[in-house]
């Protein structure tokens, strides 16, 4: 099978409810084509139910759409009318309530559509596919999988592939291919047990979690505060977590394993616990409900307290004695300190890490091929900086199975089932972990086993990895060419990547002072001299906050206002050179691209984004106006559009670059950066983060093998005082309504006489420089304005804009 062959233009999505029509959002804003199938309605137009599901992913928050204009690739479709849509389709996926033999019934009036090269898949949460593969009939049967989504799928890396004995052996190949790197997605394929992988082992966790808290007589804000990112976990914890899933979803996981688990050695801890059937039964299921274990009453948070059966003031946090254990660099040292202590916190973290690992450990052979598999679900689903195996291994392999075992014998272990033998002899104990550089161990195999070679994978040059592989990273892959505090020049190895240069910024959050400027600078000169292009990139996120503002301080503090203006046209001119370069500068652009992080991109010849991309001049907020050229950028693109259509306005161009910057607009998504016009509709984007650096790599080699030469300096018109009027008029009347302060105000009319080109003629040609004096002068004179001031101080005290 060439999956390079395999191509998926249309999918059908059957089952329009919450996860249906989330993933059928997912794939639009990858451009693919979907059919939202559902029920026919029985008043109205018969595609009602799936028309009132598109509507509403509009209004969803966090947003499933990379744009709400998205929703209207998603066509409504119904199973009365529309079957004969479905052999149009390459994919279909199955998404109605969990009931078997409603999607048995589904199976059998859909099949007779399905394209004999289509792949049919379920994504159940936890039925066993198997007994789902019985109601498909021997034709579709393999084609059939499991494809388990987690919600919600925009954000959620994994994915869940689960194979049936009759599935195809290039069926899940097809699919992890298209899920990998069209959707962006981290594919592990877990075994036909009940919850898969990581809703198996996040679900004892969860139980485990309740079950230790009550032993120790800790409330939920108090766990969720130890257990969120204390713990290199999901900052919401598990309380806060299991009300954004919603209680009842999670109640259904709970009762797949109690149905499908009863001769299970860890069987008596499956059942219901006594708070999560309270709070269910009143209706009290999370987020979506107004309440479950958190209630909001205004700006006051409440939990709910078991003892009162009523909701009181939330907010309690962890022991200090206990974060200060947690935040101990060593992991085996903290481990240590843990187990040892008698503070019922600390107890209760050991108790929580040992129960996961306990239950890791046995199951292992069970529910997947090998550790990674376990490690990397619980990474991709759970957000954890670590999986089970992997932190184990690090805190010192026989040392904490010895502990474990301890525990057993003395009781307090949450259940009395013995380690696996594997644990203790063979391989993995003389080896000090599950994890080596030639792979993972399987306990099923008894054997370590290497990362699939599976083609999608070539196009991350540095996968996520687990202690104990020891692969190269992007922090210290390739080969060093130059490197500081600020910034690492470097080469990727490989398919002739060397020929590339890459920078990678090292400051915290990659903000951009003087060392980083200078490294900038550094890696043109080189690129010019050695290379055939640069490519801006770093392994961890953000792409960059801006500007260094603590950095700016002590400048300002010393030198005043005017060595500002000299550290802003050093900034600005080091944008101008990567502007005018004479190779192609690619930025690959991650997370959040803020202020300068922002101009930096906007400055490079080519962006190549992923699509969790937030990008936006957000000077604003803390008083200032964009000094790194992000105002001249928007005044010649406004330019640019304008001269493409000349029987339209200036002005029509150049509001919507103005009032992005003026309202400190960030985009939610790539896609939205694109409309709001950070990003041009030939920059590419990228769904899965770790191809990142590959096609930006490839896009700067394919520029320079295509002859791409620098644009040439030009002017471009301006729209002058005009210009100027028109916006002050508009910044008036949201003033004088309340909409904005008079600083707010101040601060706009600012932006609106740089990007107008100052006090001259409407229609005027001015080039870059001339703008960017104006930003180095409006910059510079808000500095020393009281209000602007306030809300410096404000968001280096707090981390919060002050709003004045």
């Amino acid at each position: 099978m060439n999956l390079a062959n395999f191509i998926v233009r249309k999918v059908a999505v059957l089952g329009a409810g919450v996860m249906g029509a989330q993933i059928a959002a997912h794939l639009v804003n990858a451009k693919v084509d979907v059919l939202l199938f559902d029920l026919p309605a029985k008043d109205g137009p018969k595609n009602a139910i799936a028309i009132k599901a598109i509507e509403g992913l509009k209004k969803l928050n966090p947003a499933p759409l990379g744009h709400p204009d998205l929703a209207a690739f998603i066509r409504p479709a119904n199973y009365e009318e529309d079957l004969e849509r479905l052999r149009d389709c390459d994919l279909v996926i199955e998404a109605i309530a969990e009931r078997m033999d409603w999607k048995h019934d589904l199976y059998r009036k859909v099949a007779p559509f399905v394209r004999a090269d289509a792949i049919f898949a379920t994504n159940t949460s936890g039925l066993s596919i198997g007994t789902l593969a019985e109601g498909v009939d021997a034709t579709l049967a393999p084609r059939f999988c499991g494809v388990h989504f987690f919600n919600p799928p925009r954000y959620m890396h994994l994915v869940e592939l689960i194979a049936t004995p009759a599935t195809g052996p290039e069926i899940l190949d097809r699919l992890e291919t298209f899920l990998t790197t069209a959707l962006g997605k981290g594919c592990v394929r877990a075994k036909d047990t009940p919850n898969f992988i990581a809703n198996r082992v996040g679900t004892f966790g969860m139980f485990a979690t309740v079950a230790e808290a009550a032993k120790f007589g800790l409330s939920y804000d108090v766990v969720d505060d130890l257990t969120g990112a204390k713990m290199g976990r999901a900052k919401s914890g598990t309380f806060r977590t299991a009300d954004i899933v919603g209680l009842d979803t999670i109640g259904h996981v709970m009762k797949t394993m109690q149905d499908n688990l009863r001769d299970d050695p860890f069987a008596a801890l499956y059942a219901t616990p006594p708070d999560f059937a309270t709070l269910i039964g009143k209706g009290a299921l999370g987020q979506k409900a107004g309440a479950g274990f958190y209630r909001r009453e205004g700006k006051a948070v409440l939990r709910f307290d078991p003892t009162k059966a009523d909701y009181v003031p939330a907010g309690a946090k962890a022991d200090e004695t206990v974060a200060r254990i947690l935040k101990k660099k060593d992991p085996a040292e903290r481990l240590k300190l843990l187990r040892e202590s008698t503070n019922p916190q600390a107890q209760f973290v050991w108790a929580i890490m040992r129960d996961s690992w306990h239950y890791a450990a046995c199951k292992l052979a069970e529910i997947a091929d090998n550790a990674r598999d376990v490690d990397l679900a619980m990474r991709f689903g759970f957000a954890a900086s670590q999986g089970p195996f992997e932190a184990w291994q690090q805190a010192g392999w026989a040392q904490v199975a010895q502990w474990i075992r301890d525990d057993i014998a003395a009781g307090k272990a949450i259940a009395n089932v013995p380690l696996p033998a594997w644990v203790f002899d063979g391989p993995v104990a003389e080896r000090g972990g599950v994890h080596q550089p030639e792979g993972s161990w399987s306990a099923s195999r008894g054997e370590f086993v290497a990362r699939p070679a599976h083609p999608a994978y070539r196009r991350q040059l540095f996968p996520v990895t687990l202690a104990g592989e020891n692969a190269p990273t992007g922090h210290s892959g390739g080969n060093t060419v130059f490197e500081d505090d600020s910034i690492r020049l470097w080469t990727a190895e490989g398919h002739g990547f060397d020929q590339v240069l890459i920078a990678s910024i090292r400051t915290k959050v990659h903000a951009i002072g003087p060392g980083v400027i200078a490294g900038l600078l550094k890696a043109v000169d080189l690129a010019e001299r050695q290379h055939r292009g640069l490519v801006i990139w770093s392994p961890d996120d953000p792409f960059s906050y801006g500007a260094d503002l603590q950095a700016m301080l002590p400048v300002f503090m010393s030198g005043g206002a005017g060595a500002i203006g000299e550290a802003e046209k050093a900034l600005q001119d080091a944008m101008l050179r990567l502007r005018y370069a004479q190779v192609p500068t690619v930025a690959a652009v991650a997370n959040m691209a803020l202020g300068g992080g922002c101009e930096l991109a906007a400055y490079c010849a080519k962006r190549v984004a992923h699509l969790e991309s937030y990008i936006g001049l957000v000077e604003v907020g803390v008083g200032l106006i964009p000094g790194g050229g992000g105002l001249a950028y928007g005044a010649r693109r406004a330019a640019e559009l304008h001269a493409n259509a000349p029987d339209t306005y200036l002005l029509d161009f150049l509001k919507r670059y103005f009032m992005a910057a003026a309202t400190a607009q960030v985009s939610r998504s790539a896609i939205e950066a694109q409309a709001l016009g950070y990003l041009l509709d030939s920059d590419p984007i990228v769904f899965n983060r770790q191809e990142l650096l590959y096609v930006a790599i490839r896009e700067a080699r394919s520029m320079s093998e295509a002859g791409w030469r620098p644009p040439r300096k030009s002017t471009f018109r301006v729209a002058g005082r005009a210009g100027v009027a028109t916006i002050s008029a508009q910044l008036t009347n949201m003033r004088d309504g309340g909409m904005i302060s008079a600083h707010d105000y101040h601060l706009g009319r600012t932006i609106a006489e740089i990007m107008c080109g100052g006090d001259v003629d409407a229609g005027s040609m001015v080039d870059e420089e001339w703008i960017m004096a104006l930003e180095r002068k409006g910059f510079t004179s808000l500095l020393t304005h009281p209000k602007t001031q306030e809300r410096i101080m404000g968001m280096m005290q707090t981390g919060k804009p002050v709003r004045n």
